[in-house]
């Protein structure tokens, strides 16, 4: 049964120390919560910029890491979207690295979201009562999926009972709410942060928001914060603009410009338009082409569609549909800002045959036609029509003119049709003067009702028309169409016969539920668009290093690599910096801080975040550790005197200002500040790009514009203050579902910084539910997979800009793991005795493999987290680590066992060694533990894995480090990362070796032992095998492998081959290659293959080491665990067999398994153990010809259990080789030396000895050898 099964609730703390089916998990947690106390006990993770006397490199500016993430918003609990991103934090391996470092982190509450959430909990007592008894659903509306979610419901949803829930219809409250138990559940997750500089945002905190208020004043007098009428995308309901943070869907949505072409209806009007006789009527079309107008040839309507006809200012009278109309009077097309009053609905079927007359059209009169394809969320519902340029208008005009049947449908007279041909306006390269034409003809449409084919059209022909086209007619004529567009756009203006015209990209929804248009508003706004600070931030972005992984691979990015690797995260920065624009930071409701000139506005949540990191470097010293700022710190600084005289000494120097703060309280802040600062990283996903991250560099910009990267202030001597740093995640995905995310607010998403935590939200879910799975709190994970088995789990879940998956059923299988890693290292430390001791100098073969593996992986291990590969961290460092754990543990046991040293050195690299202060250590598995998700402590248990889980595992690591287990005294949190020994290639590539082969003999046995879907009987099943082995490739092969080498190519880490065809070619004109011309693409294909993984050594001619001797060496294992009782291994050369000789090729020896032995020469002998009070007696055991004395000893060893510390020796007896002594004396024996062989005279099955100290002549044994155990 998978641990999270029938879990009967979340209230795990105490843990439970009695026998039950969690026994395990709550082992973990146990530990996790002890850990964690001392954590919090001993402020492990408080760190103050140097005190007076603090000196050297370990407290050098040079030596800090400062990273930082968005703070969440505070209308929920933290889920496991911010876990993802908290855990992709590099802090860990810093710290281990010995830098001093500084994690804080703060709680959003600034903007309209939790207001709103109080303001409706308000309505629904008032409208259905305390506590709310509301309606029934609808049935009808129910079944087709329209229900009402309530949002005291939703409340309720999370467990609170309603006279808590009545407490939420005050904002403020869920200020004093949720923010203490994000930092619960912070540190309960184990996450390294300085909570003494933790604080809310809003005016509730007056220390935060004399410092935003500080910065907007600064803003405004360097020019970056104007007023004016802007587009903007506008929330009717909430009246007022509608953010990316503020949607429900449609982040990133911002304002479409078109032009509205005014058709002027004539005269006389249909039925439906009587009423407006004598007067101006207009069908307005909004169009991206102006330059296209001249070719209008008619207009589309849908005849099933509903619009509006309504005045405009001007006394005009428009038709179009209700949406875009809403959308005209938010940008002043009407007497009433944001009022709409319809003079009359009419539908398309109304306006079919009105003559219309179209601006610039070559035609004087043109007529509305039916057009079935019309969207109605999208534009105004009237299209025009130029079928010259225009697929879709060309597809339904031709079916018009050719079907006279769809005609009478709508009642269109055959003159509003035949008459009217497509009109050549622009010449484009390859498509002619038609490009609509000759793109269907390409395409081959047959009707408008070729969607799939028409969008291919219109993609050939806009792209190519835009880029390559020029115009035809017009004032313009032999200008390119990129050229006369905006000239043509200010013609249409000019003359009345057009206006623009503004909305959404897309749908954009509000977290109130309402769709929004493009308003154009007073309104104050920062300047993104300004050139001049545009061509200054690029200048930040520039140096600035912006790291994702790709494919796989992490790149951390600059300038200088940019044209080596694509970097979709310093791309999405370039783009974003080339569109923004003017970023409107005012709201008239909502919670935050109000503008320091205009108090009827809030600053909204989105600009009072950018340089917030700037704020965390003294929080601590002001507010004292309170969240709102309500009791000064241990400074003594109340919130009135941080002037803007103050803020300015403290994060900009200069003389120290005129107050009553003390100098030396002055100097400590400013002293905190440029510590500290610049940021080293900051972590976020990667959607904030378009909005947060890049304001984040505007804004650093514009407060610190000098010095710039490179540069150092002459006065203060400081550097650069621009962020180092910027790493971006993609989402997070909850088993394969991007439904993560509870609604706190119905119908939209609650989190206001979803985006910010790197997690995909679920907007159309009708209501959280824990019964759906849809998502999980970081409350819930923990205490359901403990935190080092969630954050196991999360760096499994991927590093990518792709969404991540994190799998319960992976949280399962960790958090199995590391229980069983934390009781096999307390059976190991017990059983220690039972090992063997050998120091390194007495290293055998197997220890000296395995010691280059631990180097290795510390190696690696360490280069995945420099470049913050932490999937790959976790591969190498944990999983990779235990796997050659297990290798050594599996080969040892056939041999002479474990040595101790090395699993004593195993332990420490995952716990690690003591650090002095900047000092080197060892220790790797602290850094795999992805940023204090295992919260064990030194005290606990001794682990060699410890250091390099720690990072990830933050807990388990600290007990196995602890006096308990590695008898360290200090918190592995003041560890160091492992120091990396020698690592012989040559070993590592033997292990690797004979990991793929007995991977590879178990696959061939397994198929021998099934064929033709039938299981051998057991006498038959392979009990016996031979190995061949080759040195060198057949001569052709050869050939093929020195031309390959010599015609191949490295760049950026991949060996690139010339294709098929090209060495196809050349193999051709080798004339040794012409025998085997049908051999050699094959061939060619299988090298290809192992070029990915091996590189140029794949195209080698030998192996670099000795594999007969490889597989010699590992026999006993080998034979264990195929389960054999025999296995040799042999030259290809002594076979025969063409196929063998064939396939047998340099790391890839060719086996055969069967039921009987392939060494026929043999001889039975009884071994004889005269040792008393031992339980090893006389047996009889085969001895083949050629039989070394290891092969001997271990079948010895096999058939009698030994242990494998324990020493066997064998003799051989002297005086008569059939008397078998009774005692466990020598006499009449003589000990058999390690490097003799045996054979066996085939015709009379005698056995003899051939000894290297007794000049290679055999000595007849008889049929008894002696062997002893000594332990």
């Amino acid at each position: 049964m998978q641990l999270t099964q029938c879990l009967p609730s979340f209230s795990f703390t105490p843990f439970a120390t009695t026998l039950t089916k969690f026994t395990k998990r709550d082992t973990l947690r146990n530990i996790e919560i002890e850990v964690q106390k001392r954590w919090q006990e001993e402020k492990v993770f408080e760190t103050d910029a140097p005190k007076e006397g603090e000196s050297g490199e370990y407290f050098s500016h040079d030596n800090k890491y400062f990273v930082t993430f968005p703070y969440p918003y505070m209308n929920g609990r933290l889920h496991l979207g911010h876990t993802y991103s908290l855990s992709k934090f590099a802090v860990g391996y810093q710290r281990l690295k010995g830098k001093r470092c500084l994690f804080p982190f703060g709680l959003h509450c600034t903007g309209m979201p939790i207001k709103a959430c109080a303001d409706k909990l308000r309505c629904e007592m008032a409208d259905f009562g305390y506590p709310p008894m509301f309606p029934p659903e609808d049935p009808e509306k129910k079944a087709r999926g329209e229900t009402t979610t309530y949002q005291w419901n939703i409340m309720k949803s999370l467990g609170l009972v309603d006279e808590e829930i009545k407490k939420f219809s005050d904002p403020l409250y869920w200020l004093g709410y949720f923010p203490p138990r994000a930092v619960s559940d912070l540190k309960t997750l184990g996450a390294k942060v300085d909570w003494r500089r933790s604080f809310i945002t809003t005016s509730v905190n007056p220390y935060y928001d004399s410092f935003v208020r500080w910065q907007f004043l600064t803003l405004k007098d360097r020019g970056k914060i104007k007023f004016g009428k802007r587009y903007t995308v506008f929330s009717p309901l909430d009246n007022q603009a509608s953010m990316d943070h503020e949607r429900a869907s449609g982040e990133g949505v911002g304002p479409q410009e078109f032009t509205l072409i005014k058709m002027k209806a004539l005269e006389p009007y249909p039925e439906k338009l009587k009423s407006l006789a004598g007067q101006s009527v207009f069908l307005v079309a909004a169009t991206l082409r102006p330059e296209t107008m001249y070719g209008q040839t008619n207009c589309w309507v849908r005849p099933d569609m509903k619009y509006v006809a309504f005045r405009v200012a001007n006394g005009d009278v428009f038709v179009s549909t209700m949406r875009s109309a809403l959308n005209m009077a938010y940008q002043e097309f009407t007497k009433e800002f944001g009022k709409v009053n319809p003079l009359f609905e009419l539908t398309g079927q109304d306006l079919l045959g009105l003559a219309l007359k179209a601006p610039l059209s070559v035609y004087d009169v043109i007529y509305t036609l039916p057009m079935l394809t019309i969207k109605d969320d999208k534009c105004t519902g009237v299209v025009t029509s130029v079928p010259s340029d225009s697929p879709d208008d060309y597809a339904a005009l031709r079916d018009l003119q050719n079907k006279a049947p769809l005609r009478q449908k709508y009642g269109i007279k055959d003159e509003m049709v035949m008459p009217f041909k497509p009109i050549p306006i622009i010449e484009i390269p390859e498509l002619g003067n038609l490009s609509a034409i000759a793109a269907c003809d390409l395409m081959k449409v047959t009707s408008q009702n070729d969607r799939d084919k028409l969008e291919k059209a219109k993609e050939l022909t806009y792209q190519k028309g835009f880029y390559e086209g020029k115009m035809l007619v017009g004032d313009y004529q032999g200008e390119k169409v990129q050229d006369a567009k905006p000239k043509v756009q200010k013609q249409l203006l000019d003359s009345g016969g057009a206006a623009l015209y503004q909305e959404p990209e897309k749908t954009v929804i509000s977290r109130s539920g309402d769709v929004c248009v493009v308003a154009l508003c007073d309104q104050w706004y920062l300047d993104y668009g300004d050139e001049s600070w545009k061509e200054q931030t690029r200048k930040v972005l520039k140096g600035l290093q912006t790291i994702c992984s790709v494919w796989g691979r992490a790149f951390v990015q600059s300038t200088a690599v940019l044209d080596r690797y694509s970097d979709e995260v310093r791309h999405n920065f370039e783009g974003t910096l080339n569109w923004l624009h003017e970023h409107s930071c005012s709201r008239s409701y909502g919670l935050g801080t109000l503008i320091p000139w205009d108090p009827q506005y809030v600053i909204e949540s989105l600009s009072d975040s950018t340089i917030y990191m700037a704020y965390y470097s003294v929080a601590y010293l002001l507010q004292g550790g309170v969240l709102n700022g309500s009791v000064p710190g241990p400074l003594g600084i109340r919130p009135e005197q941080m002037t803007r005289e103050v803020w300015d000494f403290v994060f900009f120097g200069g003389e120290v200002p005129k107050t009553d703060i003390p100098v030396s309280a002055l100097r400590q802040l400013r002293h905190e500040f440029t510590y500290w600062y610049p940021v080293d990283l900051r972590v976020s996903g990667k959607d904030l790009v378009q909005n947060h991250l890049s304001y984040f560099l505007y804004n650093h910009q514009a407060m610190w514009p000098k010095p710039e990267r490179g540069e150092k202030d002459p006065v203060t001597g400081l550097g650069c203050l621009w962020p180092v740093a910027v790493r971006a995640n993609g989402h997070l995905l909850l088993n394969s579902e991007k439904k993560v995310v509870p609604i706190l607010y119905a119908p939209s998403v609650s989190d206001e910084s979803r985006s910010r935590a790197g997690v995909c939200c679920h907007s159309t879910a009708p209501q959280m539910s824990k019964s759906t799975g849809n998502f999980l709190t970081m409350h819930e994970a923990v205490e359901r997979f403990t935190a080092d088995g969630t954050r196991l789990a999360l760096a499994d879940a991927g590093d990518t800009l792709e969404d991540a998956n994190f799998v319960f059923s992976m949280a399962d299988g960790g958090l199995l793991r590391l229980y069983t890693q934390l009781e096999w290292i307390k059976e190991s430390i017990a059983t220690k005795d039972t090992m063997r001791n050998d120091p390194p100098t007495s290293y055998s073969y197997l220890d000296r493999m395995f010691e280059s593996q631990i180097n290795l992986t510390v190696r690696q291990t360490d280069q995945h987290f420099q470049n913050m590969m932490y999937r790959e961290a976790m591969t190498t460092g944990f999983h990779g680590l235990q796997a050659f754990r297990d290798q050594y543990r599996e080969i040892a046991t056939a041999g002479d066992g474990m040595n101790w040293h090395l699993v004593e050195r195993f332990i420490e690299v995952g716990v690690a060694e003591e650090r002095d202060r900047g000092g080197a250590g060892q220790g790797v598995l602290s850094i795999v533990r992805l940023e204090g998700v295992l919260s064990i402590d030194r005290e606990r248990y001794k682990l060699c894995c410890c250091v390099l889980f720690a990072l990830t595992l933050l807990s388990m690591c600290g007990p196995c480090w602890g006096r308990q287990v590695l008898g360290q005294k200090e918190s592995i949190m003041h560890a160091s990362w492992p120091q990396c020994g020698e690592v012989d290639d040559l070993l590592i590539r033997e292990a690797k070796y004979l990991t793929d082969v007995t991977h590879e003999f178990r696959v061939r046995m397994k198929k021998m032992t099934e064929r033709k879907g039938k299981t051998l009987q057991q006498s038959a099943l392979p009990e016996f095998g031979i190995i061949y082995v080759a040195k060198q490739y057949p001569k052709w092969q050869q050939i093929i492998l020195s031309t390959l080498k010599e015609l191949s190519r490295e760049r950026e880490g991949k060996v690139e081959l010339p294709s098929n065809n090209e060495l196809l070619e050349k193999f051709r004109t080798i004339e040794e290659l012409k025998p085997f011309m049908k051999k050699i693409m094959p061939f060619v294909q299988s090298l290809k293959d192992g070029l990915a993984n091996k590189g140029l050594e794949a195209l080698d001619l030998t192996l670099r080491f000795d594999e007969k001797a490889a597989i010699e060496r590992h026999l006993p294992y080998l034979v264990r665990s195929l389960e054999l009782k025999e296995l040799w291994v042999d030259s290809v050369g002594s076979s025969t067999d063409p196929k063998i000789q064939e396939e047998c090729l340099p790391g890839r020896p060719y086996s055969i398994f069967s039921a009987t032995p392939y060494q026929t020469s043999y001889t039975a002998v009884m071994l004889v153990n005269p040792q008393k009070c031992l339980p090893y007696f006389t047996f009889q055991s085969p001895v083949y010809d050629g039989d070394d004395y290891n092969k001997v000893i271990d079948r010895v060893r096999r058939a009698n259990q030994i242990p494998a510390k324990a020493k066997v020796k064998l003799w051989r007896y002297i005086k008569d080789n059939r008397f078998i002594p009774v005692s466990d004396d020598s006499t009449g024996v003589v000990e058999i030396g390690v490097q003799s062989k045996f054979s066996v005279d085939k015709d009379k099955k005698q056995l003899f000895l051939v000894e290297c100290t007794d000049g290679n002549q055999p000595i007849p044994v008889g049929t008894h050898l002696q062997y002893t155990v000594t332990a």
